[in-house]
Parts: structure tokens; C-alpha cells; sequence
């Protein structure tokens, strides 16, 4: 039997295994919250594959009590996360509009022109750096994901399909590879080894680059209930003074700080080489560290108490939806990712309360999702079924989704969306 167990990866003996922070390498004691078991949010079943068993693993996020950085344990390795991915940045129109804006802005302020290099880490579909090539600077994109670094590709932008870290950038290095800006949108919570990632950035930039990084806000996760961004490619959930902490330790110094409304709030940090960086550090950076100290993001306590709050979101969800179905109302969703896989599992919403959801990705379409087996169809099913609630689950994008549904309203059909609060939309 032992022979068995030890096969499938199972300890015979001894203790659990202690888990230990990614970053500072302390014991990690302390949930931040536990959102039970789930699977991969990205790994869509085809029908075929209804019967057939299904990997769960654990949703358990903690808190270090050292350094505060919050996250989640290495359950799924990158590779089996993100070698084959669902997600297509450039189904998203507002998203498009948020990169363009954002070369906009680099090209302007830092002078970037023909003679510069832009390299983005996790560069998806080339949704963004296809503006920098049309303000001819050159760019460079890389991705783990072939099937989506293809789409790059055949927009011109030259992608290396590799994941990025200290060994990569060493290796760009010597190939004379070096960036006048570095950038990543929603990568820097997606790497299980940080310290190398923000080594390679290190490595990689040129001694007056700059580096840019967007990630979701801890500070407005936590004030949103936004507990459904927690999914096991996201292994790190930051806040601005641990960022810091960790971009130091790379010697990398932030000189700047932004603060977004994607993703339900977000931070846009820019960083420089600690020993060469011409950029002085502007007031947005202290301001922002004074008024995280000031909310307790240095204090355990101010952890501690998001656990129930996710759980009382979680039951006024659960009544909306029973009630609703008590009255004899249709609900359907709206989108597929990998926040509402999280949000359905964790709340157990199939398809007794969600007849379908829709998707503007072909990729996703004829599928299911993961965990719930909610089937998944174009927009256009919306139409043909006249649902009475559409159940908007990428919910950071409810103003495009809403104005894309208008005509719901000529069978008196409305929108809800279930975070930070249920809200039913007229």
C-alpha cells in the first residue's frame, strides 16, 4: 500500500509539511482565508471529458507574519497552469483601451522612440505591445502559453515562448538582449518564485530603464470582498509596501505609484535600478505606504478578519439566487473567467441555479466550466432564452458587459453582478 501512496505523491509518515513564504521564507501560520477545494480556474472541459475524474486542490491563502505577503501555496506548477491558456486579453475592448492609453503614456514620458526597446513579461495575444509597434518601437514579447503567444506572432510581434525569470534573463542578457522598459500587466501575482522574477527583471533592464508592473490592489481586494480573484495561477496577493519590499531585496526602487480601477483596483508601480536610476521618488509613493500603515497592513488583525467577510458575501449571493429561483425566474451567466470559476465553486452555484453562461472567446465555446460543468456558448444565446438575470461574472468589466446587453431590457431581462454586494442593475 505504502508503495502505492508514495507513487501518487502521498506521505506515509510524519507530519503535514510546513509551508513556508515565498518570499522571506518564514513559517507560514496565519489564513488569510480558505476558500476550500477548487479546480485549475482555467481548465475548461469538453464534453467528453464530463464523466471523467477532475483534479481539485486547495484554496487556502495565508497571511506571513513577517513580511505580510499574502499568498496562496505552489498546489498547480505554472507549467500546468499556463502552457495551454484560455485567457485572450483582446476580447476585452475596455482592456485594448487601458493598454493603448498605457503607451501612450510611456512613449510620452519617458521619450521612448526607435531606438528603444519595450519587452513585456507575459505578453499574451500581443494585445498591447501591437501599439507600441505602431508608433514604431520596437518590442518584444514573452510567453509561456503557444497557443496564445501564436496570436502575437501573427501580429508581428516577436514572442519567446519560455517562462521568465532569473535564468531567462541572464540568457537574453548575453544574447545582447537589454530594455529601456520593462513592463508587466497581472504577472507579478501569477509567478510562484518572485524573488527570480523581479531578479530578471533586474538583470534585464538597462541602467536608466524603468520597469512598470500592474497587479490588483490588497488594499481594495479586501475592502470588495474580492475574494473570487483568489484562484491557483494568482500565488501572490500584494500590497504596495510588501511590493516594495520584494522589488528592494532585487534592487529595484520604486520611484512612482499609480492607482487603477481595473480589476477592481489595481496598482500601477514603476521602479528603477537602485544604483543607476536617474528618477527622484515621487510623494504618490509615501503617500501610499503612510495610509497603508495607517489601515494595518503591518498589523496581523487587519488580515484576520477578511476570512468572515468572504463568508457572509458567500450567503447573500446564495439568497439572492434561491430566491430568485423560488420565484420561478431564469438566470444565466455572462463570461468566463477565472474569478467566476472561483466564485462558483467556493459559493457551489451549477446549473440548477445557472442554466449557461456565454463568452465572447470562440475558445471557451461547446465547453464547460471547470468544476461546475455550467455549459458554455457564444452571446448569442442570451437572445434566443430571454433569461430574466444575466449574472455578470467578470464583474470589474460590468459597464462594457452592461452596454453590450442593453437589449435585454425589451424582454425586461437585468443585469446582476455579485461583488463587492449582490446588485441587481436596472
Amino acid at each position: 500500500m505504502s508503495t502505492i501512496l508514495e507513487r501518487l505523491g502521498a506521505t506515509t509518515t510524519g507530519a503535514p509539511r510546513q509551508a513556508t513564504c515565498r518570499f522571506c521564507g518564514s513559517a507560514l501560520h496565519h489564513t488569510f482565508t480558505d476558500l476550500g477545494m477548487s479546480p485549475p480556474c482555467e481548465s475548461f472541459i469538453a464534453a467528453e471529458q464530463l464523466n471523467q475524474m477532475e483534479p481539485f486542490y486547495p484554496l487556502h491563502v495565508h497571511v506571513c507574519d513577517q513580511c505580510f505577503l499574502v499568498q496562496l501555496e505552489e498546489y498547480v506548477s505554472p507549467q500546468a497552469i499556463f502552457t495551454e491558456y484560455a485567457y485572450f486579453s483582446s476580447y476585452s475592448t475596455s482592456w485594448l483601451a487601458h493598454a493603448k492609453a498605457y503607451t501612450d503614456k510611456m512613449v510620452e514620458r519617458f521619450g521612448l522612440g526607435a531606438g528603444s526597446l519595450a519587452v513585456e513579461l507575459a505578453s499574451n495575444d500581443g494585445y498591447l505591445l501591437q501599439y507600441f509597434v505602431e508608433k514604431g518601437i520596437p518590442v518584444l514579447g514573452v510567453e509561456p502559453a503557444a497557443n496564445v503567444a501564436r496570436e502575437a506572432v501573427k501580429k508581428g510581434i516577436p514572442t519567446l515562448v519560455r517562462f521568465f525569470g532569473r535564468e531567462l534573463a541572464a540568457e537574453m542578457v548575453r544574447g545582447g538582449t537589454r530594455a529601456d522598459l520593462v513592463l508587466g500587466n497581472n504577472v507579478f501575482a501569477h509567478v510562484p518564485d518572485i524573488r527570480s522574477f523581479a531578479d530578471g527583471m533586474r538583470l534585464l533592464l538597462k541602467p536608466r530603464g524603468v520597469v512598470t508592473l500592474e497587479f490588483p490592489h490588497l488594499m481594495r481586494l479586501m475592502e470588495g470582498n474580492q475574494f473570487d480573484t483568489i484562484y491557483h495561477e494568482h500565488f501572490s496577493y500584494l500590497s504596495f509596501t510588501t511590493a516594495m519590499r520584494i522589488l528592494a531585496k532585487s534592487g529595484l526602487a520604486v520611484f512612482d505609484v499609480e492607482e487603477l480601477p481595473t480589476h477592481g483596483g489595481s496598482l500601477r508601480v514603476y521602479a528603477q535600478l537602485a544604483d543607476s536610476g536617474p528618477h527622484p521618488v515621487g510623494e504618490r509613493v509615501r503617500e501610499l505606504a503612510r495610509r497603508e500603515e495607517l489601515a494595518g497592513f503591518a498589523r496581523m488583525e487587519t488580515y484576520r478578519a477578511f476570512d468572515e467577510q468572504v463568508k457572509a458575501t458567500k450567503r447573500r449571493i446564495l439568497a439572492f439566487l434561491i430566491d430568485a429561483k423560488r420565484d420561478g425566474k431564469t438566470i444565466v451567466g455572462y463570461g468566463a473567467p477565472g474569478k467566476g470559476n472561483t466564485l462558483l465553486n467556493y459559493c457551489g452555484i451549477r446549473s440548477d441555479f445557472l442554466d449557461y453562461t456565454v463568452d465572447r472567446n470562440p475558445y471557451k465555446h461547446g465547453k464547460f466550466l471547470p468544476g461546475t460543468h455550467i455549459p458554455i456558448f457564444a452571446p448569442e444565446k442570451i437572445r434566443e432564452t430571454r433569461p430574466d438575470y444575466v449574472f455578470i461574472l467578470p464583474w470589474n468589466l460590468k459597464d462594457e458587459i452592461r452596454e453590450q446587453l442593453s437589449y435585454i431590457r425589451e424582454w425586461g431581462g437585468r443585469c446582476v453582478v455579485p461583488i463587492p454586494d449582490v446588485e441587481i442593475l436596472g
